[in-house]
């Protein structure tokens, strides 16, 4: 992966000097051309300066489905996210438990307030032992531990869409770098094709049937490629920051190769989605968790205008010349009314409040799964159009044009135009693929399914 690396250090940083070293090189070669049509007993000059290569990637191809296992294995978001479900997995224990017992050491002095003191003349004089437990009325532990349950079940829903929405991402920028890195090979086959048109050009203007302007736009044309190989480099080493990031690597770690993307079929209707999605999208389950969680909330409640209990016992000893003393103590504490009635009236509004929300956030997910199968079907029919027509259309246009130039049977704009024709069709097969696959990944995060 080294190639890849000096590749794109060398078309950043020099790229400027490359363009102007190419058209200098150019222009040199068309003052030879000219001269050489002045003076026919003169050597020929070479016609063109040597065309700068364009380097392929090293490496074996990282398939999807390698960096999905490792980005669930080591992304830091998806790991924080399952901590944070594990840890809310022990609340609803907590929730649930008695309240701590209290444990209490008395001591009672008479005459002096140093201890024990009266303790052997005086009746009054002891110490004691105690202990006492709060009691909840019963129902509202096991309501709290349900609360907790529920918050833990819509935690573990949120975790499962933290990892669908990096596995997501990470489709997205896959897809991307896959479309850079192929269209590196669409620039190259066109700067072959435009080779051929130079080449043309410059055999119409020795004999003098071109100009030179011909060759000047055929040669701009290819800088311009060059332009385009830079642009390219650039933003497939800002894709491969992000995955890396994705993944939990080091950004100095070798570079990725993407694989050559392939149009996928959907085998689902709409009607499938939609109901998946309704049965299987993560963040609708949290919604709905939520929900139970406000409803126990609300019947919790109402179990908090009862009264909570205290029991105690203490045990006195006193001198040994007076008896024990013991003492049973059994407390009732009385709910707040006012304070009750507010928040029952909280706990109410909270379950509306959930309620809601969960029938916008089933509205967004559904209307993304329509949007998103849409999308995927319309770049099916799209790709089929470029493979099955325009792109076989351009190229015979094209081929036809450059043979109707070279027996100067057509202009050299027209074959130009033919140029851009198959070059331009060939970027938007690829963008296109990328949208279609894109499209693919979102339907997978929304409903769960698994696109072969």
């Amino acid at each position: 992966m080294q190639s890849t690396g000096s590749t794109r250090g060398f078309f950043g940083c020099t790229h400027s000097s490359l363009i102007i070293a190419a058209l200098v090189v150019r222009t040199m070669a068309l003052a030879g051309i000219a001269s050489a049509q002045a003076a026919p007993t003169a050597s020929n000059p070479m016609s063109m300066a040597e065309t700068p290569t364009m380097d392929t990637h090293a490496g074996a191809p990282t398939s999807l489905r390698d960096l999905v296992q490792e980005a669930e294995q080591k992304n830091p978001q998806i790991a924080a996210s399952f901590h944070a479900w594990q840890a809310s997995r022990s609340v609803p224990k907590e929730a649930s438990a008695f309240p701590e017992p209290e444990l209490s050491v008395q001591q009672f002095s008479v005459g002096s307030p140093r201890p024990f003191a009266g303790y052997s003349n005086s009746d009054f004089a002891y110490i004691g032992f105690g202990a006492s437990q709060d009691i909840p009325y019963p129902g509202k532990r096991e309501l709290r531990g349900q609360v907790a349950e529920h918050e833990a079940d819509s935690m573990e829903a949120q975790t499962d869409s933290v990892r669908r929405t990096v596995v997501g991402n990470l489709k997205m920028v896959y897809f991307q770098l896959a479309y850079i890195q192929q269209t590196l090979g669409v620039l190259q086959r066109s700067d072959g094709l435009l080779n051929q048109v130079q080449e043309a050009a410059e055999a119409r203007y020795r004999v003098g049937q071109g100009i030179q302007q011909d060759v000047l736009k055929a040669q701009l044309q290819h800088t311009k490629i060059l332009q385009e190989v830079a642009h390219h480099h650039q933003g497939e080493g800002l894709l491969e920051a992000q995955i890396k990031q994705l993944l939990g690597r080091p950004q100095e770690s070798p570079d990725i190769v993407a694989e050559t993307l392939t149009v996928r079929g959907l085998p689902y209707t709409a009607a499938e989605l939609l109901q998946k999605a309704r049965d299987q999208n993560p963040d609708v389950h949290s919604k709905q968790a939520s929900i139970r969680e406000q409803e126990t909330q609300v019947e919790l409640a109402h179990k908090n205008s009862r009264p909570d209990f205290n029991v105690q016992y203490t045990y006195e000893h006193t001198g040994s010349q007076a008896r024990d003393y013991y003492m049973a103590t059994f407390g009732i504490r009385l709910p707040n009314r006012g304070r009750q009635k507010a928040e029952l009236a909280e706990a109410q509004e909270n379950q509306e409040r959930a309620q809601q929300e969960l029938d916008s956030e089933s509205q967004r997910v559904l209307s993304e799964v329509q949007q998103q199968y849409v999308r995927a079907k319309t770049s099916e029919e799209q790709l089929k159009i470029f493979s099955g027509g325009l792109i076989p259309q351009s190229e015979a246009t094209f081929q036809s044009a450059l043979a109707a130039y070279q027996s100067n049977r057509q202009d050299f704009e027209s074959l130009l135009s033919g140029f851009l024709d198959v070059l331009n069709l060939d970027l938007e097969c690829q963008s296109e693929l990328v949208e279609h696959e894109s499209a693919l990944a979102e339907l997978e995060r929304l409903t769960g399914v698994d696109v072969p």
